[in-house]
């Protein structure tokens, strides 16, 4: 049997971070996970996702040349695969951000931000958003459109206090002026007549806005 089938025919056995410290020094083993993740055995995949998740968190840096698999992985059907895989492209932002670019659509579609039965995918989907818009004012005009849709479409559902905190990721970060307007805009009256969390998350959004300036007389 040859090496590369081989690969395809081991599966992966063992917690997530015994298979993410594995993956982090072994590029080779680093493949069969991705070929998991993207493979034909659902729960082999869920198992995929999970150590790509937490090999993001703690070695982000060995996934930025993977972004297509990570994207394609987006596209599975069970929700924990796509949750744990845009947790772990939120995690990579930080280290580069277009690695993201690929599963941008995908994250803010059906397969993400309007999964219509998982509010864990919504919510991770929404996190990589803001994460990705708040790098550069572009990324933040170019994502905000889904980013104000979403909050409209889930204002007052479970996940909406926690989508919040993505908004103000984005506004405190490298956000447009025109995107921090148009954030506090769209949460002022939460700003004015929310209580609780809510109310304290839209206040800070709408105090990130810029002042305008008055015009000299």
């Amino acid at each position: 049997m040859s090496a590369a089938k081989k690969a395809q025919s081991a599966a992966l056995s063992g917690s997530k971070e015994e298979l993410a410290a594995k993956a982090a020094e072994d590029p080779v083993f680093l493949g069969e996970v991705l070929d998991a993740l993207n493979g034909d055995n659902r729960s082999q995949r869920v198992l995929a996702a999970r150590t790509v998740h937490a090999l993001a968190i703690h070695a982000p840096e060995t996934l930025r040349a993977h972004g297509n698999a990570l994207s394609e992985a987006l596209e599975k059907p069970e929700a924990q695969t796509r949750w744990e895989i845009l947790g772990a492209l939120e995690k990579i932002v930080a280290v580069d951000a277009r690695v993201a670019e690929k599963a941008l659509v995908s994250a803010a579609e059906e397969h993400g931000l309007h999964d219509p039965d998982s509010g864990v995918v919504r919510l991770a989907a929404f996190r990589l958003l803001g994460a990705y818009g708040a790098t550069t004012e572009r990324r933040s005009e170019k994502i905000w459109p889904w980013m104000e849709e979403a909050v409209r479409v889930y204002h007052g559902d479970t996940e909406f206090p926690a989508m919040l905190v993505g908004v103000i990721r984005l506004v405190t970060g490298g956000a447009s002026d025109r995107v921090k307007l148009a954030a506090a805009e769209t949460m002022a009256f939460d700003a004015e007549h929310s209580k609780g969390l809510v109310g304290r998350r839209a206040k800070k959004i709408v105090e990130c806005a810029p002042k305008r300036r008055r015009r000299k007389t």
